[in-house]
């Protein structure tokens, strides 16, 4: 995980089960680990948390517990107790965050050019160590307008579809304000029907307008052949009745999660409505937050009030395939990203690295509290802890200066990862954050020119609720392991592949074997069962 830090951080290949995925991304890499040990499956656990809570800062919360591990080993060897260092981070952990809420810049909320620049430089710092990265001012400002079109304080992110399409250049990416969803599974007379419309009216259904025959367990019973014929007829009149409600609504596009057969689609198009079935369920969600209609189960009282509206439908080609756009809807809360680009590797890396960049950008927004990048935060709280460690006595003046010392990991590894000498950079740093406090705040690591810059005025900013949820998660997943003084193995699965081998001798060895190691008693419970019963 280390080499994957910072804008100049390499990117891991994983291949497993003939499907390759090229990134950099903590998360997805600790997901994508076969990990078994239970202590380093913490590490994966809050490294997937940073990623849901804040979206950056995967690898750094990873990087600052293995840190915070490795600087107490030399005191558990030396016989301190475990619970006397967890004491310790957990005081540290809270010094530290105060210090960030301090040092932190905040902008006016009322300064809307100041925020919208705030916001753009914090998404092109969380792009900074992408695939993306020479791209980050093209897709940084795209990430701002996105999460803006959103409504709400809680802006859910869910509601910003982003579409991958192979081929052309990754400019040629858009961002669609409203709803954009490839073309659905094609039936018969889809050809005919009208592929754009202004203002349309929308429906949205969860039901499916196919012929269905009866299922294959029910059973009718008839006294005349010639009744048969008026049970095929109920079931003609039954989806013309559904098709003819729809139309009658007075839509012009028809949607569905279920599929919408050639009898319906040839039905609509006769009548100049666009259908589409099969749509992915975000989608249609989508569809109904822009336009505002209501997803209906049933085609019977279908009102104007349930119809969802928009300013513009089309289906148009973008690269190899069909797409459905709605625009120009009233709500105006969701949007679509449309990426291309060459591979397909590529295409998924991008995905990734955008959705870092939305997370990012939302965090940013709900508090407009940032700081500065490239290690000046970690080094700036590291002297704060540093500081303090001197006016207190005890051990936990050496529990708190060893957490002190694990922030230096960031820099260090940052400095490491783009080529320069680490012990030289960290020097640096170290004598600029102790002799100049106030100037010296915001100075980190410069991997463009090899050396220490201030990152604030090179606009590397961060949001400080990611440093802040980074350095508790890294605090309790330290602590949580340190509190393990042992460990238990449950001897219930030997026990079962014993009484397996003992009852099927050489045959149930074998199967144990086949099975894993699990036992009989493990995927048999019911071996038990029957010998404590009539077994004995």
């Amino acid at each position: 995980m280390r080499t994957t830090l910072g804008p100049r951080g390499m990117d891991k290949l994983i291949f497993e089960e003939g499907r390759t995925t090229i990134s950099n991304d903590g998360a997805t890499i600790m997901k994508l680990l076969d990990i078994v040990h239970p202590a380093a499956k913490t590490l994966v656990d809050i490294s997937l948390s940073q990623d849901a809570e804040v979206g950056d800062g995967t690898t750094s919360v990873v990087l600052l517990a293995g840190e915070l591990l490795r600087n107490a080993k030399s005191f558990i060897e030396e016989g301190m107790h475990s619970q006397t260092i967890v004491r310790g981070y957990r005081l540290s952990s809270l010094k530290a965050v105060e210090k960030l809420k301090a040092i932190a810049v905040s902008v006016d909320k009322s300064d809307e050019q100041g925020r919208r620049e705030l916001l753009e430089k914090c998404a092109g710092t969380a792009l900074n160590s992408k695939l993306i990265c020479r791209n980050k001012d093209f897709f940084a400002p795209m990430c701002v307008r996105a999460v803006d079109m959103l409504a709400g304080e809680d802006k859910d992110l869910k509601l910003i579809g982003i579409k991958k399409v192979a081929g052309g250049s990754v400019t040629e990416s858009e961002l669609i304000c409203g709803v954009a969803f490839k073309k659905t599974f094609s039936y018969a007379g889809f050809e005919q029907q009208p592929k754009s419309f202004d203002n349309p009216k929308i429906l949205c259904l969860n039901i499916e307008l196919e012929l269905k025959s009866e299922k294959e367990n029910a059973e009718i019973r008839i006294d005349d052949p010639t009744k048969y014929q008026t049970i095929v007829d109920a079931e003609w009149r039954i989806i013309y009745e559904k098709l003819d409600q729809c139309v009658k609504s007075g839509a012009s596009v028809i949607l569905s999660r279920l599929p919408i057969g050639d009898l319906g689609t040839q039905y609509f198009a006769d009548r100049g409505i666009f259908c589409a079935g099969r749509v992915a369920n975000g989608d249609l969600e989508r569809v109904c937050q822009a336009s505002g209609a209501i997803t209906q189960t049933s085609t019977n009282g279908l009102t104007d009030d349930v119809l969802g509206k928009c300013g513009r439908f089309e289906e148009r080609q973008v690269g190899g395939e069909r797409f459905n756009f709605f625009t120009g809807c009233p709500a105006s809360t969701t949007a679509t990203i449309i990426l291309r680009g060459g591979a397909d590797q590529f295409l998924e890396e991008s995905h990734r690295s955008l959705w870092d960049a939305l997370n990012i950008v939302k965090r940013a927004s709900e508090s407009t509290h940032i700081v500065a990048g490239g290690g000046a935060a970690e080094m700036e709280v590291m002297t704060h802890l540093r500081g303090h460690a001197r006016t207190i006595d005890g051990k936990q003046q050496l529990v708190m200066d060893a957490f002190a010392r694990a922030f230096e990991t960031i820099p260090r590894q940052l400095a490491e990862n783009a080529g320069f000498d680490p012990t030289d950079i960290l020097n640096k740093l170290r004598q600029k954050h102790f002799t100049d406090p106030q100037g010296g705040r915001w100075f980190g690591v410069d991997v463009v020119n090899e050396g220490i810059c201030d990152t604030y005025k090179t606009n590397v900013w961060e949001p400080v609720a990611s440093k802040m949820n980074a350095i508790m998660a890294a605090t309790e997943a330290a602590c949580l392991i340190l509190s393990v003084d042992q460990t238990v193995r449950n001897p219930q699965s030997e026990q079962n592949q014993m009484k397996a081998k003992k009852q099927y001798g050489k045959q149930g060895q074998n199967l144990s074997k086949a099975m894993g190691g699990q036992g009989m008693g493990g995927l048999m419970p019911g071996v038990k069962k029957m010998r404590g019963r009539g077994g004995r």
